[in-house]
């Protein structure tokens, strides 16, 4: 009997050893997970700071160069070709034959009507004579009439045949690609493709503008334009045109065309920069960096650091300067404005700066 609670007795306490064990280590665990979740609670941003800026309302902006002329043209007739007299590279011009297509029966054809407008006309030579003398009717006279001048549009319609024979160029340019070789026989119904001609003469550079930027352009106005291949230089152009509605990201399109240097060293595909010039000097403008808006500019909110938390504050931004953004009212200089960390934010989340 004494056995059994001395045994009672060592297992109650092995039991009250292990609840104060247990119980210590709940309370070190939960102190832990309140210092993990105040820290967790505290979002790593970085800050930039509200300040007037000179600033120089020139800016550019990149884009494409693009030829002024581009044809891709298939054939009107049907045949064989039987020549092709220009290659992939070659500067042609307008109304030059590039290639020709088998013919005989054509010529053959040409002849033949020929041969009929010529009989027609000594037909109606002949009535007519005879009707001065009274040999033919008014009736008889209009019928050889007639028939002349269908023969003329007979012979017409074939000479045009014959010409339809010689392929050739529709605009001036050069052979960007060729799709027919000798012996190619073509088409018109499916249109069998031929030649795409490209006139580098001109180009335009395609580059788009913000809505504070197209204010101050003007269609003619004469644009510098530079090439990432030519650093050093400088090529004129003039703005041909500019989009009366903005695209789905309130940019304008805008079009610059630009003749090309004698060597032809613009070549459409090509990156190219122009530099649009204000006629203002430069001003004294409160600017922000453009990453501080919360989404994009046209949100006009942004957060500031306010005593270790950040405060969501409601402005109104101007003119967007390259990266920079300037803000007409709701901050002053010296804020402090968060520019990176915005999506894991709400108004008065707790912040870490890093520096």
């Amino acid at each position: 009997m004494k056995k059994i609670i001395i045994t009672v007795i060592v297992i109650l306490a092995a039991l009250g050893a292990i609840a104060f064990v247990l119980t210590n280590n709940k309370k070190e665990n939960e102190a832990k997970i309140a210092v993990v979740a105040e820290k967790n609670a505290t979002v790593s941003v970085r800050i930039d700071t509200v300040k007037t800026e000179e600033i120089t309302l020139d800016f550019v902006s990149n884009g494409n160069f693009e030829p002024v002329q581009e044809l891709k043209f298939s054939a009107e007739k049907s045949g064989k070709i039987t020549k092709i007299l220009v290659k992939e590279g070659d500067y042609v011009s307008v109304g030059q034959t590039l290639a020709v297509v088998r013919s005989d029966i054509v010529n053959v054809s040409a002849q033949n009507a020929n041969a009929v407008y010529q009989n027609a006309v000594n037909d109606y030579s002949r009535f007519e004579n005879a009707f001065k003398t009274g040999g033919v009717t008014k009736q008889q006279l209009d019928q050889a009439k007639l028939a002349m001048v269908n023969a003329k549009s007979q012979l017409t319609q074939a000479n045009i045949n014959v010409g339809d024979t010689r392929i050739k160029a529709p605009i001036s340019g050069y052979i960007n690609a060729k799709y027919v070789e000798v012996g190619s026989i073509i088409s018109a119904t499916p249109a069998t493709q031929l030649f795409d001609i490209v006139n580098v003469s001109k180009l335009k550079l395609k580059v788009n503008v913000s809505e504070s930027q197209v204010a101050s352009l003007k269609v003619g106005s004469k644009i510098n334009v530079t090439a990432s291949v030519y650093p050093d230089e400088t090529f004129s152009g003039k703005i041909t045109f500019i989009a009366a509605k903005a695209d789905e990201r309130l940019n304008f399109p805008v079009e610059i065309e630009i003749s090309n240097n004698a060597s032809a060293a613009l070549k459409a595909g090509m990156y190219g920069t122009a530099e649009f010039a204000s006629n203002q000097q430069k001003r004294s403008l409160k600017v922000v960096p453009r990453n501080a808006f919360v989404g994009s500019v046209s949100s006009n909110q942004i957060f500031v650091l306010e005593n270790g938390t950040a405060k969501l504050k409601k402005v109104t931004a101007g003119r967007i300067i390259g990266d920079k953004v300037e803000i007409l009212d709701g901050l002053n200089d010296g804020e402090n404005v968060i520019v990176t960390g915005q999506i894991n934010l709400q108004d008065g989340t707790k912040v870490e700066v890093i520096k």
